[in-house]
């Protein structure tokens, strides 16, 4: 079994494993499945594995205790593939620690590059203090932040904002957890003073660049950091 490119499936429906096993496989990753939360969970902690994917409506228990259960051991990304569409889900998920969520059905070409991304998160371990997306170049030990090997300067929100970012990149990250991390926990709401940052994030790190997006806007949940292969 590949070392660098285990997936654990953790579904019950047995269409989707089928998909699943065809898509992933022919490009090559290593596939665990599960079909109950109880033997993901087993199965997560033999294979160490680098991406879950994990269901919400699982025949034992439901897929937020197992993601709850995950997350007290498990560091590397967790993505959720769910029909449940509804906003307040999505939230819960991703402030329960999911790095991603897609919902059913889904579109192959988007459930890859959100894999892609998530492999990316799942060498963080050994990431270095620069981190580069596209045109972006970030040193975090020297604080300084660059586009196209152009210095830009930052107001200290605003770079609390993007190492934040950084530090999460590839993960969707919700209003009320970005706004804790930056502000604490009594401006879990202040979500209008948040896009008002990260608008004038995006017009400094995004300058005339139509062609790399970075700051990603999900529409009612919070912010993903785009990563670019070098």
């Amino acid at each position: 079994m590949n070392e660098q490119n285990k997936i654990l499936i953790i579904d019950d429906e047995i269409q989707i494993l089928r998909l699943l096993e065809i898509t992933l496989g022919s490009a090559g990753y290593s596939l665990i499945k599960a079909t109950t939360g109880k033997e993901g969970l087993a199965m997560a902690a033999m294979y160490n594995p680098s991406v879950i994917l994990l269901d919400l409506g699982l025949p034992d228990e439901d897929g937020f205790t197992v993601l709850k259960k995950l997350r007290e051991w498990f560091s590397s990304p967790v993505i959720i593939l769910s029909v449940r569409n509804e906003e307040e889900n999505i939230i819960r998920a991703l402030d329960s620690g999911a790095n991603d969520y897609i919902t059913k059905p889904f579109r192959t070409g988007e459930l890859h590059a959100r894999i892609r991304s998530a492999f990316r998160q799942s060498v963080k371990h050994e990431e270095s203090p620069v981190f580069t997306s596209g045109p972006l170049r970030v040193d975090m030990n020297l604080r300084i932040v660059k586009v196209n090997e152009a210095e830009v300067k930052l107001t200290a929100t605003e770079y609390s904002l993007l190492a934040l970012m950084v530090k999460n990149a590839g993960r969707v990250l919700t209003h009320s957890f970005i706004c804790r991390e930056i502000w604490g926990t009594p401006y879990s709401d202040n979500t209008k003073v948040l896009r008002v940052h990260m608008a004038q994030l995006r017009k400094k790190i995004e300058p005339e660049i139509p062609a790399f997006q970075l700051l990603i806007t999900e529409p009612g949940v919070g912010y993903r950091l785009k990563v670019y292969d070098e």
